[in-house]
């Protein structure tokens, strides 16, 4: 998902399937398989979620986009 990173709206996880939903501004939805609890509580607490995002989860975890 090498493309300019949107403000993220939310961020959701599921702890027992270690799935991260995160939810772009402009409305695009994606899941990220298999990421770890203390990266994603990281990414909640991290100062700029987009830098996170970018750095620590972007292209790191597969992915699939969710439709609408």
């Amino acid at each position: 998902m090498r493309t300019e990173i949107q403000t993220i709206a939310d961020i959701a996880y599921d702890a027992e399937r270690t799935r991260l939903l995160v939810r772009f501004a402009g409305g695009d939805s994606y899941v990220y398989v298999g990421v770890p609890g203390e990266v994603h509580r990281s990414f909640v607490d991290a100062p700029s979620p987009a830098g996170f995002f970018t750095d620590q989860i972007c292209d790191r975890y597969p992915y699939n986009r969710l439709e609408a």
